[in-house]
């Protein structure tokens, strides 16, 4: 009788202790009173920022006017347009018209000989393709930035002069700032070269250009 009194004191004792430890399973553990709470909350201030609202559109339509030296014949205004058409976000192809008008007297026609007679007209077309190989922004202060590209050209046209069409090759470099969405500055730089005999010598002439424009993205 007491062997059996014994053995269910056990095993109680037993159901007793499994008990404790199945309910004592799941509470979370006793936090160190000696943690420290961190010295520095990082508090990181989100400033706004604005995206650029630049237009998808492809093509573009620019008005230029500038200066161009006729070898030769002096410098002289010209003015023109360009459409140009952008294929990639680097590669664009363009299309230029332009007319100089009446260009300067030559060193030697200052004595009395008139090379050209009334025909003084200066005036071309080309078709060139486009790189832009430095894209980047203009910053005017702290607070505005530009997008803007540094591009290169090159390409064939013609070129109306002294009463002829003469082949032309084009090269030049531009420079373009978009001042809108929509709305773009434009320097550029180009050689206008072709043969021409008007002096005497056939030789091959370097016409530089330079001019400023104003385009639109449509």
């Amino acid at each position: 009788m007491e062997s059996g009194l014994r053995v269910l004191l056990l095993t109680g004792l037993v159901a007793a202790m499994t008990g404790c430890s199945l309910f004592g399973r799941d509470d979370a553990p006793l936090e160190d009173a000696g943690a420290s709470a961190p010295v520095i909350s990082p508090e990181v201030e989100r400033r706004p920022i604005r995206t650029p609202k630049i237009d998808t559109e492809n093509f573009e339509i620019t008005a230029y006017y500038g200066l161009i030296s006729v070898e030769d014949f002096g410098s002289n205004s010209i003015y023109g347009a360009r459409i140009a058409y952008h294929v990639t976000e680097g590669l664009f192809l363009e299309g230029t018209y332009a007319m100089a008008g009446d260009v300067d007297r030559s060193s030697v026609e200052l004595l009395p000989t008139d090379l050209l007679g009334s025909d003084r007209d200066y005036s071309y077309y080309d078709l060139a393709i486009g790189w832009n190989l430095l894209p980047g922004e203009v910053f005017i202060g702290k607070n505005h930035a530009f997008n803007s590209a540094l591009y290169v050209v090159g390409g064939a046209g013609n070129t109306s002069f002294a009463g002829e069409d003469l082949f032309t090759l084009t090269f030049g470099a531009g420079y373009r700032v978009l001042a809108t969405d929509s709305i773009a500055l434009h320097f550029d730089v180009r050689d206008h070269l072709f043969d021409n005999d008007v002096t005497g010598v056939d030789k091959t002439t370097h016409n530089i250009e330079f001019n400023l424009g104003l385009s639109w993205f449509f």
